[in-house]
């Protein structure tokens, strides 16, 4: 195969442009070969490497995930164990992701199911949204600000720590959301 320039090489891994260039300044691609003219140039091994990110983000894989796979399948020497333990972290964040969604989903039907969806001003959803902000606000604008993290666009989160367990652990912000969610399906 010859090589071919970025919007080929995109085209045969199923990628957009911008996500070649994305994934080589993140380094999960090699530097591409420059013409004298300056335009990419990929091979057979870049577009096998795309590809391969590319199911790996189907997925559902994180980046940091996505570069510890590359190294394995790179590695002739890999043991299959050191692969399995990378699917099972992903596996059971998957699951803990969906356990979450199944009861926002379920809060959410609830709060729809009360509300009467009239002409009135009167609206159930409004008056739970707002019930279950009163503790976060009377904690403090600290907590709420600490419970509730906003990140705003063009920043970066800062880079987690590897751990080494297969618990899956809740974003911040997912935690928070979740207990605001248990808090609307079961009312103290």
């Amino acid at each position: 195969m010859p090589f071919l320039n970025i919007g080929d090489a995109a085209a045969a891994a199923g990628v957009t442009p911008k996500m070649v260039r994305h994934y080589e300044a993140l380094g999960l691609i090699p530097e591409a070969r420059r013409t004298d003219a300056g335009y990419r140039l990929y091979g057979e091994r870049e577009i096998a490497m795309l590809r391969f990110i590319r199911q790996s983000r189907g997925l559902g894989f994180p980046i940091e995930q996505i570069e510890s796979l590359l190294s394995l399948w790179r590695d002739p020497g890999r043991h299959s164990r050191e692969v399995k333990e990378v699917a099972v972290r992903q596996l059971a964040q998957l699951e803990e992701r969906q356990r979450e969604l199944d009861q926002m989903r379920s809060s959410l039907r609830q709060l729809v199911a009360e509300c009467r969806g009239d002409q009135s001003a009167h609206c159930a959803i409004l008056e739970s949204l707002a019930a279950a902000a009163a503790p976060l606000a009377a904690a403090g604008p600290d907590r709420a600000r600490r419970a509730l993290k906003e990140v705003r666009p063009g920043e970066h989160r800062p880079a987690r720590a590897r751990v080494a367990t297969t618990a899956p652990t809740a974003a911040p912000g997912h935690a928070a959301l979740s207990a605001w969610t248990r808090s609307l399906a079961h009312p103290a």
